[in-house]
């Protein structure tokens, strides 16, 4: 194993609430009030549509894809979504500094050191850039057994919604979350900082037409299925934990220049914001930008 290099589970596809679009000569992101499922290649109009985006657009889903059938690779939730406060770089998207409130990496002088990490409101380092930063990988089809898609998401909303639903369903299931039906929800809200203009988040629930009774008896029987063939459910969680300590940072040099385009250069600062065309105020990235600026000058 290539030591700082972080082993990741396979990556089949991504799972997205909007999309980057050319506007003046410029890249920007354009959030929508619905999921895409991408595949990895890119044309010049963006991201291809996996087949899977529209295979689930039928029936409910006709118009607007707002539920994704998935399962989890891990009991552990922990494993499933990797949230921490994260310190970007805007012009490269390479994380600089990376931590959870208590400690952090930070990349300083050619080398990573292991820091305390006093949370973004108390960081002198950040200067109030550090934003929170997640990555959830699910199965959306058995088609390939470890084959996952990833959601990033750099809004509190989904991180702590999706948080709390692994480790409920965890907890209630007996530690066998891996094996629970379930799906990806896309949810609204309105606030006053949205400025009454809904905001889209993404949540995780047990399928629909089954209660959670039903879905935990379904895990029941298929962990019971999985233990018969001889598959080790523990043994996958132990790999995939020295796998992602096995780097200092997730991201690959390739997947960087895509956050940086994603959720650093564009109109808004974060993947959640209000429907296209609604935000007339100075966006989170020009404030972040013009605080650069005014650090740089000083």
């Amino acid at each position: 194993m290539l030591k700082g290099l972080a082993i990741t589970p396979p990556v089949m596809g991504r799972i997205s609430i909007g999309r980057v679009v050319e506007k003046n000569g410029k890249r920007l992101p354009e959030k929508d009030d619905q999921f895409t499922i991408t595949s990895q290649i890119q044309s010049r109009d963006g991201w291809i549509p996996h087949p899977y985006d529209a295979t689930l657009r039928h029936g409910p889903n006709a118009s607007k894809l707002r539920m994704i059938p998935i399962r989890v690779l891990f009991n552990d939730p922990e494993l499933n979504l990797r949230s921490e406060y994260c310190l970007f770089d805007r012009t490269n998207g390479r994380p600089l500094c990376a931590g959870n409130g208590k400690e952090c990496r930070r990349y300083s002088d050619g080398q990573v050191k292991s820091l305390p990490c006093p949370s973004p409101d108390d960081c002198e380092f950040s200067g109030g850039l550090c934003k929170p930063y997640g990555r959830l990988n699910v199965k959306i089809d058995d088609e390939d057994d470890l084959g996952t898609f990833i959601f990033r998401t750099t809004g509190y909303n989904s991180i702590r919604n999706l948080t709390a639903r692994l480790h409920y369903y965890q907890a209630v299931s007996g530690n066998r979350l891996a094996c629970l039906p379930l799906q990806l929800q896309l949810r609204g809200k309105s606030t006053t900082q949205s400025h009454r203009a809904p905001i889209y988040y993404v949540d995780i629930t047990i399928r629909d037409g089954l209660s959670l009774v039903d879905a935990i008896t379904r895990a029941r029987e298929e962990q019971q299925l999985r233990l018969d063939g001889g598959f080790d459910q523990e043994a996958l969680d132990t790999a995939a934990a020295h796998g992602f300590a096995n780097g200092a940072f997730e991201n690959t040099a390739e997947e960087m220049v895509d956050i940086a385009e994603e959720f650093l250069l564009g109109q808004h600062g974060s993947a959640e914001t209000g429907t296209k065309g609604e935000t007339t105020k100075p966006s989170l990235a020009d404030k972040l930008q013009n605080r650069i600026e005014q650090q740089s000058s000083g």
